[in-house]
């Protein structure tokens, strides 16, 4: 097979439609819909105004980091920095807040970008494996912020800023329309862009991308930018909802987004993935979490239930794409 053949071959993988498989995100979508009826039948206050809006509040705080990993994941690669990052940037955002709300935003941006170019460098031009190089920066990241905000917790009673993240468009939090438009915007730049194309065939195949005249560096490095500004920009979007965060904000969170990713039928290997099935795998998780509350059932099996399902959806992944996708 020639390389541009084996270059086509990796972008055709590209999962576009909508049909019910794990990778086009329409069976974990059909999931959580089973999930939103069981739960209004058997959960006391499931549909209440109350909890719905807790429900995507929820989605919101983990949508941000797993729509920020999924073309990094589509790539090949993988940032487990990403919690460490959204911490970061709520602490510094609040910490700058007498400075000015622009300011102060703009600097925890900035500071997500930063995080996402070293780990972009890092990888590409000393040639150190993803998972390595972001475990380094989510460690240093993390000590970084204990290192300038102290072992405390910092908060801000800024009106303006805090009217941000507390308020609604009927029930639903302005954090998670925040979030759907970012969704569409990334799912729009998979779909329709170059850079989008060329994520999928890296991740595919990346020697014949190579061999075909793919700026690989280029794009990988774009994608990590990409992924700690996204995460960046949740910490700011939680900041503004809590109004106080510590250094320790965001611990673990890339665990769960991970997982939300791979439920949501990105392959850990690279080559296949959507924003759509990330965002399904959090919307499961989210209602799995308040479901199993509202029914008082005991918080130790929640992560006992999330941790087979991931062990389910690894198992999934080790399937040849061809079987995965056969109609």
């Amino acid at each position: 097979m020639s390389t541009t053949a084996g270059l086509s071959a990796a972008i055709s993988r590209a999962p576009f439609d909508l049909r019910l498989d794990a990778s086009s995100g329409g069976l974990i979508w059909a999931i959580t819909a089973s999930l939103f009826a069981l739960f209004a039948l058997v959960a006391p206050g499931f549909l209440t105004f109350v909890n719905l809006t807790s429900i995507l509040s929820e989605i919101a705080l983990f949508g941000f980091l797993a729509v920020a990993l999924t073309p990094v994941i589509i790539s090949g690669n993988i940032d487990i920095s990403v919690g460490a990052v959204l911490g970061m940037a709520a602490c510094t955002c609040i910490s700058l807040m007498p400075n000015g709300m622009v300011t102060a935003i703009s600097a925890a941006l900035a500071a997500g970008l930063l995080v996402g170019l070293v780990n972009g460098l890092l990888m590409e031009k000393a040639g150190i494996n993803s998972f390595i190089v972001t475990l380094a920066t989510m460690i240093g990241t993390r000590g970084l912020t204990f290192y300038s905000i102290g072992d405390r917790s910092v908060m801000t009673t800024d009106p303006d800023f805090l009217a941000i993240g507390n308020s609604n468009i009927g029930i639903v939090p302005v954090r998670t329309v925040l979030l759907i438009a970012i969704a569409v915007l990334m799912g729009w730049m998979l779909r329709s862009t170059s850079h989008g194309r060329y994520t999928f065939a890296i991740g595919g195949n990346r020697v014949a991308a190579v061999d075909a005249g793919v700026r690989v560096s280029r794009h990988v490095i774009a994608n990590m930018m990409i992924c700690s500004l996204l995460a960046a920009t949740g910490g700011v979007a939680m900041a503004s909802q809590l109004g106080a965060v510590s250094p320790a904000f965001g611990a673990q969170y890339e665990l769960w987004a991970i997982t939300a990713v791979v439920l949501g039928g990105t392959r850990l290997r690279g080559g296949s993935g959507s924003i759509l099935g990330s965002l399904g795998a959090v919307a499961t998780l989210a209602m799995l979490h308040n479901g199993m509350i509202l029914l008082q059932i005991q918080s130790f099996y929640i992560p006992i239930v999330i941790g087979c399902a991931l062990i389910l959806a690894l198992v999934l992944d080790r399937q040849p794409i061809g079987l995965r996708n056969r109609e």
